[in-house]
């Protein structure tokens, strides 16, 4: 199979299944013009984020990694009125743009930017008792998943729903000989949810616009 196969499965999916929708174009559109890298969830991952929101019946969801707020507009929609969606993001051009994208989606009041780095905030986030969140999306850099997976179940409580994005880095993430610093913060990421006894977790391999690589999927069975 090659990427042209890819692109025309995730095209007719998302034709078929998504569909366009008017705040999500312009928020792409708007974060290419500002030259944001073009990393964004692809539109069906976008949905099964907010079906998977939909499904665990969030009220409050935590994003690490914003980039320009398109994940987090797909979230925060599956919120209930009174839900909170906390997205951290550490570089303050892409949280401008987000911010923008997010006010467009009139979604301003329900979507919390926080700007810094993303352990300092999340230790902020522990100590004003922000959690405990009921479903967790890490997508930021690669290198510090483990520690974002550390700081997300001190955040979460049994029956919270956590999910990392690319963690099969075109399938290297299954040589323990390799050098990338990304690869191996997935292969410690990883580690770590088969250790955790607070955790069941999988992970899946895809294709699609994006190329190929995976998400992992961890169920919080309990505290402490």
């Amino acid at each position: 199979m090659t990427q042209e196969v890819w692109n025309a499965v995730d095209s007719y999916i998302t034709n078929m299944l998504v569909g366009s929708d008017a705040a999500l174009d312009a928020a792409l559109q708007a974060s290419a013009d500002a030259g944001l890298p073009p990393i964004a969830v692809a539109p069906n991952q976008g949905k099964l984020l907010h079906l998977l929101a939909l499904a665990s019946r969030a009220r409050s969801i935590l994003e690490i990694g914003t980039l320009g707020g398109y994940s987090a507009i797909w979230l925060a929609r599956a919120l209930p009125s009174d839900g909170r969606l906390i997205t951290l993001e550490a570089d303050p051009k892409h949280a401008e743009v987000a911010q923008a994208n997010i006010d467009r989606a009139g979604l301003a009041d329900v979507v919390d930017i926080r700007l810094g780095v993303a352990l300092d905030t999340l230790s902020k986030l522990a100590a004003e008792a922000a959690g405990p969140f009921d479903l967790v999306f890490i997508d930021a850099d690669k290198p510090s998943t483990p520690e974002y997976v550390s700081w997300v179940l001190r955040l979460s409580r049994p029956g919270s729903l956590i999910v990392i994005d690319n963690v099969v880095r075109d399938g290297t993430v299954a040589d323990p000989a390799s050098d990338d610093a990304s690869v191996q913060g997935m292969r410690r990421a990883i580690e770590l949810l088969a250790s955790d006894l607070r955790v069941t977790a999988t992970a899946l391999q895809t294709v699609g616009t994006k190329g190929y690589d995976g998400l992992a999927i961890a169920y919080v069975t309990s505290g402490g």
